[in-house]
């Protein structure tokens, strides 16, 4: 799986400040709807926010995951956000999160979910990508490395690129 079938570059943002889980993941819920016709971002932040209350979604090493499911979405689609300062998100390390990938996908793709998740969890399990999404200066640059990741190998661009 490839994030540039759920990303587009607008559903990017880096540089983002906020000081608390809601206010990530109201920031979140309106990258969720760009560019996705008939979805609200109230409808979306409710259903992050009851997913949460279910069981929260920090993966740990700085990094969430908040998911939903919606009836009318007709495919999946993922937004990413970059925090300046790592906010309290109840992760199961207790550190704070500042690399937020959330996921929408239609109420009845149960199988499809399970599937992305394990993907993006394994992307964000790699601790030398996420430090390079730290280190990118800007959202064309956090784009290019969030699509250019594969499950086999890493980045299937620029691997030998950096530290």
């Amino acid at each position: 799986m490839s994030l540039s079938d759920l990303l587009t570059e607008q559903r990017v943002a880096c540089a983002s400040h906020t000081t608390s889980k809601k206010r990530a993941l109201e920031l979140l819920s309106g990258l969720l709807v760009m560019d996705v016709e008939g979805l609200g971002q109230n409808e979306v932040f409710d259903s992050l926010f009851e997913r949460e209350r279910l069981g929260g979604t920090g993966l740990g090493q700085g990094v969430a995951l908040p998911h939903g499911r919606l009836e009318g979405l007709d495919r999946a689609v993922c937004a990413f956000l970059r925090l300046n300062r790592g906010i309290d998100y109840d992760a199961p390390d207790r550190q704070p999160v500042d690399l937020i990938c959330g996921l929408l996908v239609p109420k009845a793709s149960t199988s499809e979910h399970l599937e992305i998740l394990a993907t993006l969890a394994e992307m964000f399990s790699d601790r030398a990508f996420c430090d390079r999404l730290r280190a990118a200066a800007d959202r064309r640059e956090l784009f290019r490395l969030l699509t250019g990741w594969q499950a086999d190998d890493g980045f299937a661009e620029g691997r030998a690129a950096g530290p």
